[in-house]
């Protein structure tokens, strides 16, 4: 992975909801907008600049996807979430277990054919991307949560994951491209 500048554990990730990215440490589950202190300014600008930038963007369309899938996701939060809350609950007080089950259950409709991913995030999805019935949109390696990350890259479009925990929650995942 490219040297950032941050501390050590801190990594750059990306808000989908505010289409920024954000500087997160995964041991305590911080997050923030604002680099930590301890950062080398210099290094993380220049990380920004060829990772993060929008002129590495090309307006006319070609090779703006390179390396990159579309997702769509069903989030369910408890209360040991990085953040428990969402559009659908402000303080969320469900357990891990509880949040599973209700998981499971999401998986088990769409798996039988009741209903689809999409379908379900509009109502169910803990994510405000509920309101794109769960799409997440383009995105590439180093810029969602590892744990998230690697099961949808692992995904062929059409697919559906299994439960996946990641420290926002718990998803199915639907690879979309």
């Amino acid at each position: 992975m490219p040297e950032t500048g941050l501390p050590p554990n801190w990594e750059v990730r990306h808000s989908n909801s505010k289409n920024l990215p954000y500087y997160f440490d995964p041991s305590t589950k911080e997050s923030r907008w604002e680099p930590p202190s301890g950062t080398d300014t210099e290094q993380l600008k220049a990380y920004m600049a060829q990772h993060h930038s929008a002129s590495s963007v090309r307006t006319d369309g070609v090779g703006q996807n390179d390396g990159k899938i579309r997702a769509a996701h069903l989030l369910v939060k408890h209360r040991d979430s990085r953040r428990p809350s969402s559009w659908r609950e402000a303080e969320i007080t469900r357990t891990k277990d509880e949040a599973l089950e209700i998981l499971r259950g999401h998986e088990a409709k769409i798996l039988g054919g009741a209903t689809s991913l999409g379908d379900l995030a509009v109502a169910e999805s803990d994510c405000s991307s509920a309101r794109k019935r769960g799409d997440l949109g383009f995105f590439g390696r180093g810029e969602m949560q590892k744990e998230f990350e690697d099961a949808a890259f692992a995904l062929k479009p059409g697919q559906v994951s299994k439960v996946v925990e990641s420290p926002s929650g718990v998803h199915l995942i639907e690879r979309l491209e």
